[in-house]
């Protein structure tokens, strides 16, 4: 028998506790709706997923941030004078929209999430830094989609996530050693380290956001957060503008891919180790101490997560694919038809093909060439985990150094070449389609298309190595194929991200669908009340 580490045995108390919480309690009484107005609102709710694709674990609070932004506006339209009753309103859409299940979520719940609502809407309105224009906007974004982390996890508590994510904290805190030289460039502070491993840590094991890591990272900083106290609130009030600050600092601290090209190399066996803890009953949990008994279960994990691995990476590339077309090249194709009437007086059928099929088969491409980790893989897992798990005397440590610097020349040089492959790839894809007769505009499109499709293409691919511990071996191919794409990719992630704060299909829905269709399946829903109340008085 192996000695269980103490941070593998509190994690084992707090998945018990996990389990223990997720049975429902009886005889509590739950939120309903109706089940045709669900079934309305459920259909609709699968359109927006396209609008607002997400990975598959962030569609449901991009819902939430979502509904309560325009609930938000309503109470902000009317001086947050009538805030009683919006909880009731947004959790029944919540469920209408099949992001919580009907029937399960206790009334209690309204009146917990109203006192959340209430405590941001005071935050709100007692910030001395109410700032106008871009900044105070972003402001405000930002506040409401912490609010909705907070929300979600008070209607859904994460409970086995978040011990996953303290606990491997925890390790690797004492495993990540950061360079004295990091510390002379002044990117990084010493008592910012913490922050920038608890940071890397929630993008490695569960690829989460910036607002689900802002809330968690408030928390962090601020235990007291979830109080409702009005002297705490008021303080917290008064230095808001500063917190969310601060936090977009940690964000995009210089260093942060560094911590987390370390975490997400070794995250593997934190996966496999929760997967196994959630599988098996609570009173085998502390079975695991055997090794014999743990050994198998890693490999059962590790099959199971690897059979999922490529039908979740090809619902991600479809789904990442008709997002792209719903909001972006449905866009810039109603560009391009306007363009070519005015500089050509006619639009070209095969060049509209070209524009659906290119982007389709690169992503096609991408998807197909996913190579799944080697044999040896599994090996190296089994032993990371059986490492994490029992205690050890010795510990690896994975090093944070800081670049190497350049001379002058040198970075010229690189800078100079850099520039090159970029004009060749920009420039070969130009005289692929200059060569088969596309206008300019066309191929100006088509270069925004096939930048678009290869970040997401990308990133897709790069979930896909979620198991993959081993060092990767690169050839002569792979490292010109990243000379070539890398300029192309960054566009793609530039233009990705502009969409986001642009995106006029998600502004169009938003506007012109989103609140008459809400209030139109409400409306459904009291009239098939009132038939149900018709009928049984009839009986």
């Amino acid at each position: 028998m192996a000695e269980l580490s103490e941070s593998t045995k509190k994690l084992i108390q707090q998945y018990k506790l996990a389990k223990l919480t997720e049975q429902l309690v009886a005889n509590t009484p739950r939120i309903h709706v109706d089940e045709v107005a669900q079934k309305v609102a459920a259909f609709y709710e699968q359109i927006r997923t396209i609008v607002d694709w997400k990975e598959e674990h962030l569609m449901r609070r991009a819902a939430i941030i979502r509904k309560l932004k325009r609930k938000f506006l309503d109470l902000e339209l009317n001086d947050f004078t009538k805030t009683e009753d919006t909880a009731e309103s947004l959790l029944l859409e919540f469920i209408r929209g099949g992001h919580f299940p009907n029937d399960k979520i206790e009334e209690s719940k309204i009146q917990e999430v109203q006192n959340i609502i209430d405590k941001y809407i005071f935050i709100l309105k007692n910030n001395p830094e109410n700032k106008a224009g871009r900044a105070g906007l972003q402001f405000y974004n930002w506040l409401i989609e912490v609010c909705s982390c907070e929300i979600e996890e008070a209607l859904c508590p994460s409970i086995r996530e978040m011990s996953l994510i303290e606990y491997m904290f925890s390790k690797m805190k004492k495993r990540i050693n950061v360079s004295e030289k990091v510390y002379e460039t002044n990117f990084l502070k010493k008592e910012n380290v913490d922050v920038q491993i608890y940071i890397a840590v929630q993008l490695a094991l569960f690829k989460l956001d910036k607002p689900i890591i802002s809330y968690n990272l408030i928390k962090y900083k601020y235990p007291q957060w979830k109080k409702t106290d009005e002297q705490f609130l008021l303080k917290i009030s008064q230095n808001i503008y500063k917190i969310w600050r601060g936090i977009e600092k940690d964000l995009a601290n210089h260093f942060g891919a560094k911590f987390y090209a370390i975490c997400e190399k070794y995250d593997t066996p934190y996966l496999l180790l929760g997967d196994i803890l959630s599988q098996i009953e609570s009173e085998k949990l502390n079975e695991i101490s055997d090794p014999s008994f743990l050994e198998p279960l890693i490999k059962s994990a590790y099959s199971k997560r690897l059979s999922t691995l490529k039908q979740r990476m090809q619902r991600a590339a479809f789904y990442s694919t008709i997002s792209i077309f719903a909001t972006k090249i449905l866009s810039l194709v109603i560009l391009e038809i306007l363009l070519a009437k005015i500089f050509i007086g006619h639009v070209s059928p095969i060049t509209l093909m070209a524009d659906v099929l290119v982007p389709t088969l690169l992503m096609f491409l991408i998807v197909s060439t996913i190579k799944r980790p080697s044999k040896n893989n599994l090996n190296i897992a089994v032993m990371e985990t059986m490492k994490i798990v029992y205690k050890k005397k010795e510990r690896d440590i994975y090093e944070i150094k800081a670049k190497k610097k350049r001379g002058v020349i040198t970075r010229m040089v690189i800078s100079f070449i850099y520039a090159l492959s970029t004009l060749a790839s920009f420039g070969a894809i130009y005289f692929i389609f200059d060569y088969f007769g596309f206008p300019l505009s066309s191929i100006i499109i088509n270069i925004i298309f096939i930048a678009l499709i290869l970040f997401a293409g990308t990133t897709v691919s790069k979930r896909a190595q979620e198991l993959t511990i081993e060092e990767e071996k690169e050839d002569f191919v792979s490292f010109l194929s990243d000379v070539f794409f890398l300029p192309i990719q960054g566009l793609g992630k530039w233009i990705s991200n502009k969409w986001k704060k642009y995106n006029a299909v998600a502004a169009f829905f938003n506007v012109l669908i989103d609140m008459p269709f809400s209030a139109l399946v409400e409306f459904l829903e009291k009239w098939r009340y009132f038939i149900k109340e018709r009928k049984d008085e009839i009986r």
